[in-house]
């Protein structure tokens, strides 16, 4: 297995989590409403699983190590892309929180905000995910050998020791029902 095979797998809750987004969109739309208590899950799965937990790992591990690597240019820019879009990803979820907020303090107007921040997070995620499945990820092992590769694993496998995604898969399920 490589490091990014594990990066790869947490993708597909990210993806569920973006379908379950895309649908309370409509749900908002139909309703002319907003339910807070989603969102808020919507969110604490966004800024603890995708970003503390899932980001970290690109982050502290494989672009950590990466950038004491020779990139091509492109590499290098396609990296530097990439925090960005994390970066747009907290910024989003930090402004869908507020928004999120004042909706449930009855500043109702604010459901135009809701929907365009959940809208840019269905449309920032999926681009997102497959540039690093289909166009990073897997070009990034050239810069590493065998050992180095299995030493990343390691490095991911023992990041996980300290977090379970075993609470996160529950509450998507739990969404998804």
């Amino acid at each position: 297995m490589l490091p990014v095979d594990v990066l790869v797998i947490e993708h597909k809750l990210i993806i569920r989590v973006v379908t379950l987004i895309r649908k309370e969109v409509e749900q908002i739309v139909k309703t002319n409403s907003v339910e807070p208590s989603k969102i808020t899950q919507f969110i604490a799965i966004l800024r603890v699983y995708a970003d503390k937990y899932h980001h970290g790992k690109e982050e502290g591990i494989l672009f950590k190590e990466l950038s004491q690597r020779h990139l091509s240019e492109a590499d290098q820019k396609m990296m530097n892309d990439l925090v960005l879009e994390h970066a747009l990803a907290r910024k989003t979820v930090t402004s869908l929180e507020n928004a999120k907020e004042s909706y449930a303090a009855g500043k109702t107007e604010v459901i135009h905000d809701v929907l365009q921040l959940l809208n840019t997070l269905v449309e920032l995620y999926p681009r997102h995910i497959e540039k690093e499945d289909k166009q990073f990820f897997y070009q990034s092992m050239k810069y590493f050998n065998k050992e180095e590769q299995d030493d990343l694993l390691k490095s991911c496998i023992l990041f996980d020791q300290n977090f379970t995604n075993k609470y996160y898969t529950q509450i998507v399920k739990t969404l998804e029902a």
